[in-house]
């Protein structure tokens, strides 16, 4: 199917996909870095408070470390810079003092804010040229590629 198209003659094949994806994935990293330059931060601490911030329950460290693919001692070095910045707190676990739960600080929302508002607008005017049915198509492709990402990060590698 490399090479198929469909309508107005655009080529929609893998490589297609593949070369919008990995231009969408560098501007979203390039926007990160210099978010966290203009913020003093490491472009980690930023993927870290999204990670965060996105969890529906407060993330541990070692689950933290798990999403950056990051070692023990980096993510410690991670939550220590967002804790000294007034970003997270570390909280042990009420049940089970040995762990320690992540929590995005309430004075962190509007330095995400800062962050998330510009590409809210950029969002907004892209969902803006499409209409429902169109979008529903967007988000179940997004969704299946989220899928298959998490499935071949779980795979085993060969080397």
């Amino acid at each position: 199917m490399n090479g198929d198209t469909k309508g107005g003659g655009e080529d929609l094949g893998l490589q297609s996909f593949a070369a919008r994806l990995r231009r969408m994935t560098a501007e979203f990293n390039r926007i990160a870095h210099e978010f966290a330059n203009e913020h003093g931060l490491h472009t980690t601490d930023v993927q870290a408070l999204i990670i965060i911030y996105d969890s529906p329950t407060p993330i541990t460290p070692s689950r933290l470390r798990d999403e950056l693919n990051l070692t023990s001692g980096a993510v410690t070095a991670c939550l220590d810079r967002l804790e000294r910045a007034g970003h997270i707190r570390r909280a042990r676990d009420a049940h089970d003092r040995r762990v320690i739960h992540l929590h995005y600080l309430a004075a962190a929302q509007e330095f995400a804010a800062a962050f998330f508002r510009p590409l809210g607008r950029s969002t907004g005017n892209a969902l803006a040229r499409f209409n429902p049915d169109e979008l529903r198509t967007v988000a179940a492709f997004l969704d299946a590629m989220n899928e298959e990402l998490t499935l071949l990060r779980s795979a085993p590698r060969s080397r």
